[in-house]
């Protein structure tokens, strides 16, 4: 073989090794993604599993609030509903709503000193506010991972061997306009 051929040889093995590189980078990126996915589903699940016990506990004491306590039970439906579907827009929703009606009911908790009181009621408030923020922080990594993921497969030469082997953009778990407005507290305490 003569020193061209080496050359070519040596140039094409050079650029499928590269083409291996790029390839496995992407898969890391789909598999961080998957696994960032995967570990908001975790913490939604220890909410979704956490609120029947606060609703319960507030029932025995707000016997007047009962559409307060269906707004959360409703929200918590949707979010279950949307996280188990893996549907990332719904679940930017549900969680708003959720979060709205979690709002509420703390507020109106306010009126209840025997509930405020109620150790059971304290350690389940911080616990779903613990994961609240535990799932804050999820969505920001899982956001991260997703835009990774998506400016590499737009990228050049990256997108080329995205496309050829069907890797795909992820959608953004994104927020409701509502939901980046500050909380009118007066308001809640005043329904």
């Amino acid at each position: 073989m003569s020193f061209t051929g080496f050359v070519v040889l040596g140039a094409l093995l050079a650029l499928f090794l590269y083409v291996i590189m790029i390839y496995n980078n992407l898969v890391r990126l789909k598999n961080n993604v998957s696994q960032s996915w995967a570990n908001i589903d975790v913490l939604l699940k220890q909410r979704h599993d956490e609120l029947p016990k606060l609703v319960e506990t507030c029932k025995q004491y707000m016997q007047h609030e009962r559409g307060v306590l269906e707004k959360v039970t409703q929200a918590r439906a949707a979010v279950g509903s949307a996280r188990e579907h893996g549907d990332v827009a719904s679940l930017g929703a549900a969680e708003a709503q959720l979060r709205k009606g979690l709002i509420g009911l703390y507020a109106v908790a306010e009126n209840y000193p025997d509930l405020k009181a109620n150790e059971s009621f304290q350690n389940l408030q911080q616990r779903i506010s613990q994961l609240e923020s535990q799932i804050a922080d999820r969505r920001e990594y899982y956001n991260d991972t997703v835009n990774a993921n998506n400016v590499r497969i737009e990228t050049f030469p990256d997108g080329m061997i995205a496309r050829a082997f069907n890797f795909g953009a992820r959608p953004l778990l994104a927020f409701e306009a509502g939901e980046l407005k500050d909380v009118n507290v007066k308001e809640l305490f005043n329904n």
